[in-house]
């Protein structure tokens, strides 16, 4: 087993390199959005909201129908959706539907499914 010393000494990259990957890091900002669209799919009931508009758009009321939800709760959560870009809404009188703003979170939601579920 190595000492602490040795393995500090083993793992330095030259500081070039470290320069280097420091340029490419986000800036705080960056990373704080992020993390908020994380915590965004973090939570289940808004993984089955979008889930289930990834099948297609959908007023507010079939979607508390099929999550089994009151509106009050589903609007909540799709207002929160809808603050960080992950939905979008689009009005027809007095009806809202929804559908997801773009395809970059149908392909993050995806490819997470894909990961999670891949053997």
């Amino acid at each position: 087993m190595k000492n602490e010393e040795d393995w500090n000494t083993d793992c330095h990259q030259p500081k070039e390199v470290l320069d280097s990957i420091k340029n490419k890091l986000v800036d705080s900002q960056t990373a704080a959005d992020m993390a908020e669209i994380f915590k965004a799919l973090g939570d289940p009931t808004r993984i089955r909201l979008i889930y289930a508009l990834i099948e297609r758009e959908l007023c507010v009321h079939d979607l508390c129908v099929l999550l089994d939800m009151g509106q009050s709760a589903v609007s909540h959560q799709l207002r929160y959706l809808r603050n960080l870009r992950i939905v979008k809404r689009r009005k027809v009188g007095k009806t809202v539907f929804y559908s997801l703003d773009d395809t970059h979170v149908e392909q993050i939601f995806l490819q997470t499914h894909q990961h999670i579920t891949h053997q």
